[in-house]
């Protein structure tokens, strides 16, 4: 566990852009192309945006709080511009990416917690 953890840290900043690369893409795709993929629209905003903060959140750069920001930012960005790219802006999903936002900093405070001793380097 320790070995990911420290992955994580190390490789943040890559992890975070393709992320967010994955999130723009498959949030402005047009529904007509989009594969039909189990569960609630809700739950995979929730699990997308938790997986965007938390390595931000393990890392901590001394601006994370901004980084949470601006990703809050980018996902309203994102309800605002799909109506134009057929479709649908909800602010429920909105609120389920900060939620989800949220969870990731929580899940990477409950994993400090329990892995204090683990550097920030391989």
């Amino acid at each position: 566990m320790h070995l990911i953890i420290n992955l994580i840290k190390s490789y943040w900043l890559i992890i975070t852009v393709f992320l967010l690369t994955a999130i723009a893409a498959l949030s402005l795709w047009p529904v007509a192309h989009l594969p039909q993929v189990p569960g609630s629209d809700k739950t995979h905003h929730f699990i997308s945006y938790g997986a965007l903060m938390l390595p931000v959140a393990l890392r901590k750069p001394k601006y994370w709080l901004w980084i949470a920001l601006g990703f809050t930012a980018f996902s309203g960005a994102i309800e605002l511009i799909q109506p134009y790219v057929n479709r649908y802006g909800e602010w429920l999903d909105m609120a389920a990416n900060v939620a989800g936002l949220a969870c990731g900093i929580i899940l990477a405070k409950i994993i400090e917690y329990f892995f204090q001793n683990t550097p920030s380097n391989i």
